[in-house]
């Protein structure tokens, strides 16, 4: 009788061990989706963040270009003002270089009109 015990007993004791065996594949089973889950979770958080930095640095860089243009832009409509109002100055002086003769010419032109309306 001593022997069917033992056997029992191994038996019995086998079982347990296959059964910690199963119970422990399934904690390393389900340690890997934990791990699995949470490394594709950290990716996603880690791309977010690379897009936010790309996303930052995008933006930088329009605003660097939109000041440059803008700046460009405010140089050039600055000539452009300079040179129309030098323009304007030369127009002036080229006028009031005239400016005698055509008082003259008009001066002309009256007294003629009230010398022909006065006869």
């Amino acid at each position: 009788m001593n022997k069917p015990v033992e056997k029992s007993k191994a038996l019995i004791s086998l079982q347990k061990i296959k059964e910690a065996e199963e119970e422990a594949r399934k904690l390393v089973d389900e340690a890997k989706r934990r791990k699995a889950s949470r490394i594709i979770e950290d990716a996603y958080d880690e791309a977010g963040r690379i897009k936010e930095d790309y996303l930052a640095k995008a933006r930088k860089q329009a605003e660097e270009k939109q000041k440059a243009i803008i700046e460009k832009a405010s140089n050039e409509a600055e000539m452009i003002r300079k040179k129309a109002k030098e323009e304007e100055e030369a127009l002036r002086r080229r006028a009031e270089a005239f400016f005698p003769e055509a008082v003259e010419k008009v001066r002309e032109r009256i007294r003629d009109y009230l010398e022909r309306r006065s006869i």
